[in-house]
Formats: structure tokens, C-alpha cells, sequence
């Protein structure tokens, strides 16, 4: 009761990326083809993964978790903007965004350093490594990922959604984003903006500290190993979460992790496709075409399924 009588509007309108009709056309295009293409392969590596038991192992597990959170993280923040014409989405459905975005986003930090966790004991510790790994703790390790996250995205929206809107009702975004949230109420927003800054560095700055420690000690095991082609097979392993923790943690820390919100509105757009869109297009990319398990695991699969046919 409180929320509706602060809130005099009822819904939203995203803008998108842009306002020109023929880059509209254009932009949709490129974001059905990459949000296909980013449902495809993330699809694919669960299906491989959940097919070839040689891949049933922590990696791969967690693999699985990170790609399934990408189709719910690409479809929370692309999938509504390409299906409907005009951009405009009620109060409620924009807070039910916002939160399943900062949800989502949170739990990729806690998956993304449980992965360096789990390189960091297979490569350090790898005569402990199937006892420290086990199923259950793998289990234990996911569950906490994606409970913590949840809770993470209670504290951001709902102190959004008590926060009064009653001028414009134009969000200069391509989803109901804090930022862009932010500017449009006509209330001191100082307090929320703080409060989101802290929870922000929390969840981000940790889960990246936790992730570089982990890499600092692989780089120190794999600088150990006497053979230069032992040292290359070792890193390859872990350079592609590298890439990956390198272009999302970057921007989502240049977006959150500062106490206002100055960043103009273009470039806010700019930096979040980077962690909304580009990132889970890459996943399956880094994690699968460089990786000579998963394709030999893939290329048995399309060999069983053609001799089927």
C-alpha cells in the first residue's frame, strides 16, 4: 500500500539503444540473431554435457549452471524488448526485471568465482581434488551460488520500488536498470544510492578478489611445472574463465561499483550490453571451441545422432 501511494505511475517506456526507426530495425535484428545464438550454444553445452559422462565432473557442472543462467539472463534483459513493438512495461513487470537482472547478475559473480575455486584446487590440490569436489560438495557449492543470489536481489528493488516516480516515465535504457531507475524518481535518492553502492562492492569486489587469489596461486603452481607444453596445456584450461571474468566483472564494476550514478545516459548503455548481451554470447564460445574435451564430446554426439538418422 505504501509503494502505490508514492508511485502515481503505472508503467514505463524503455527507449532502447536508439531512437532512429531504421537503427531500431537494425539493432532488432542483431539482438534476435545474438540472443539466438546465445540460446543455441548455451543449450548445446548442457545438452553435451548432460549426454557424455566423461564430462560429468565439477567443471563441467558448474559449466552447466553458468550457461543455464545465461539463457534466464539473456531472456530476462533481450527477450521482452524483442517481442513487443512499443517499449513500454507496467510498474510491477519493471521491478519483477529488476530483480530477477540484479538476481542473476549476482549469482554469475558467486558462479564465475566458485569456478576459479574449483581450477584453483583441481591444478594446486589435485591429489585432494575428487575428495574436496565431490558431488555433494559441487552441489552444495551451486545451491549456495544461486541462494545467495536470490537474496542479493531482494535489498536493490525493493528499496527502488518505495521510491516515488511522478514525472517522466521514460527510461533511457534497453531494460529497467538501477541506474536509469535512479534518475527518473523525483526524490532524494542519495540513501538507495549508497545502500546499492556497498551491496554492489560486496557481492563484486569479493567475488573478484576471491577469483584473482585462486589465479594468483594457479599462476604460481603453473610457473612450477618444469615442460613449456605442460605450462601451456595447464593455463589453456584457465584462460578462457580469464577472459570472461575479465569482461564481466570490468563493467559491471564500472557500472555499480561507484556511489552515484554519473555516467551519462549513452554510455551506460554501451557498458551494460557488454555484461548483458556480449557475455553470454561468448560463454559457450570460449568455454566450448577452446576446450578439446567438450569437442570431442560434441563431435561423438553428432556421430551417434547421424548414424540414427
Amino acid at each position: 500500500m505504501l509503494m502505490e501511494n508514492q508511485t502515481t505511475l503505472n508503467e514505463f517506456t524503455l527507449l532502447g539503444l536508439s531512437n532512429e526507426p531504421h537503427l531500431q530495425i537494425f539493432l532488432f535484428l542483431v539482438f534476435l540473431a545474438i540472443y539466438l545464438i546465445t540460446l543455441l550454444g548455451n543449450m548445446m553445452i548442457m545438452l553435451v554435457i548432460w549426454a557424455d559422462h566423461h564430462l560429468h565432473t565439477p567443471m563441467y557442472f558448474f559449466l552447466s549452471n553458468l550457461s543455464f543462467l545465461d539463457i534466464c539472463y539473456s531472456s530476462v534483459t533481450m527477450l521482452a524488448n524483442l517481442l513487443v513493438e512499443r517499449k513500454a512495461i507496467t510498474f510491477a513487470g519493471c521491478m519483477a526485471q529488476l530483480y530477477c537482472f540484479v538476481f542473476l547478475g549476482a549469482t554469475e559473480c558467486f558462479l564465475l568465482a566458485v569456478m576459479a575455486y574449483d581450477r584453483y584446487l583441481a591444478i594446486c590440490y589435485p591429489l585432494h581434488y575428487t575428495v574436496a569436489m565431490s558431488d555433494a560438495s559441487c552441489t552444495r557449492l551451486a545451491m549456495v551460488s544461486w541462494v545467495t543470489g536470490i537474496f542479493t536481489g531482494l535489498l536493490p528493488c525493493l528499496l527502488i520500488s518505495r521510491l516515488p516516480f511522478c514525472g517522466s516515465n521514460q527510461i533511457k535504457h534497453f531494460f529497467c536498470d538501477i541506474p536509469p531507475l535512479l534518475k527518473l524518481s523525483c526524490s532524494d535518492t542519495s540513501t538507495t544510492e549508497v545502500v546499492i553502492f556497498i551491496l554492489s562492492l560486496l557481492v563484486l569486489v569479493s567475488c573478484l578478489l576471491l577469483t584473482l587469489v585462486s589465479y594468483l596461486f594457479i599462476i604460481l603452481t603453473i610457473l612450477k611445472i618444469p615442460s613449456s607444453s605442460g605450462k601451456r596445456k595447464t593455463f589453456s584450461t584457465c584462460g578462457s574463465h580469464l577472459a570472461v571474468v575479465a569482461i564481466y566483472y570490468g563493467t559491471m564494476i564500472s557500472m555499480y561499483v561507484r556511489p552515484t550514478s554519473s555516467l551519462p545516459s549513452e554510455l551506460n548503455k554501451i557498458v551494460s550490453v557488454f555484461y548483458t548481451i556480449i557475455t553470454p554470447l561468448l560463454n559457450p564460445i570460449i568455454y566450448s571451441l577452446r576446450n578439446k574435451d567438450f569437442r570431442d564430446a560434441l563431435k561423438k554426439l553428432t556421430q551417434s545422432e547421424h548414424l540414427l538418422w
